[in-house]
């Protein structure tokens, strides 16, 4: 149904008359002149087909009609200036405001812990933080930023190389004290995190990759890494350490080295940007995250080897 509204000027001008009680003060209200508003008036009748001024009075009062339709203007435009006004403190807030995806074992040991200095240089910002069983988050509708693990070869944003990963398997130190210099594969759980990223470094893939011998069968299987880490904690075997995921809990004795080789991965971690254009909190977060990803891990670890596996 074809709803012949008339321009938004006239009933401006005809809610200024109402409103100010006069064509001459809403002349003056508008800065315009009484023809122009006369004008607009008239204009604004021809539209609707109905007179809105009694100009038998002195000076003309509103219609019924007049009352009718000013009233609902006054009432739709008041609403329109408070969705303004919402809409305007929704961009201020979302300028403030960045989210960014990654896996649950990155956000729970590697972003999380280091939000708190992030807020201490940046305490007018807010970081949402949006959990993924994927290692490589997409950057959907809501998403500013994505900490991705693999090859960094996507095509749907900007990438930044993040830091490269490191690997070592870990364990609890009761684990730990049973053995000698090393703890043997074959002699405890190996713990496995199940995951349809081919890009994850698994315990066969260390194995390749270290020119050990390989373990089959036996150990326990998880849906994500921090499930993985906590049986560990626990002491139920050993686990495929990621320095962005277990490198704290090894720093502070929670786990320790197993004294098996570590393996620097091909693929690394990047943080993925949305091409169009980003709000304050994202672009001060993005560089905040890459300068201390640089501080620390602007090497790779000593005697590590440069696996040919994922």
């Amino acid at each position: 149904m074809d709803r012949d509204l008339p321009p938004l000027r006239l009933l401006t001008a005809f809610a200024a008359v109402v409103r100010s009680g006069s064509v001459q003060a809403a002349a003056a209200e508008l800065n315009v002149t009484q023809p122009a508003i006369s004008q607009s008036v008239r204009k604004l009748e021809d539209h609707i087909g109905l007179p809105l001024l009694d100009r038998g009075s002195r000076p003309a009062r509103p219609t019924e009609a007049g009352y009718a339709l000013a009233a609902t203007t006054a009432e739709s435009l008041s609403r329109i200036a408070d969705l303004l006004d919402t809409l305007r403190q929704a961009e201020s807030e979302r300028a403030k405001t960045v989210t960014v995806a990654c896996s649950v074992g990155v956000a729970t040991y590697w972003l999380m812990p280091r939000l708190s200095a992030f807020y201490r240089a940046h305490p007018d910002l807010l970081v949402n933080v949006v959990t993924t069983q994927s290692g490589v988050p997409a950057l959907v509708d809501g998403i500013d930023l994505a900490i991705r693990y693999g090859h960094g070869r996507w095509n749907d944003g900007v990438l930044h190389h993040l830091f490269d990963e490191v690997v070592e398997p870990v364990c609890a130190p009761s684990v730990r004290s049973r053995f000698g210099s090393e703890v043997p594969p074959a002699a405890v759980s190996l713990l496995h995190v199940r995951s349809a990223e081919p890009s994850w470094l698994t315990w066969p893939d260390y194995f390749a990759g270290t020119g050990r011998p390989v373990v089959r069968g036996g150990g326990q299987t998880f849906t994500n890494y921090v499930q993985t880490t906590q049986a560990a904690l626990e002491g139920h075997g050993m686990m495929l350490g990621w320095r962005s995921i277990t490198g704290e809990l090894v720093a502070s004795g929670a786990l320790v080295s197993a004294g098996l080789p570590v393996v620097v991965p091909r693929n690394a971690f990047h943080l993925a940007q949305r091409n169009k254009k980003t709000g304050e909190a994202t672009e001060k977060f993005a560089r905040w995250l890459l300068a201390h990803a640089r501080a620390d891990y602007g090497s790779r670890a000593k005697g590590a080897i440069a696996a040919d596996t994922p």
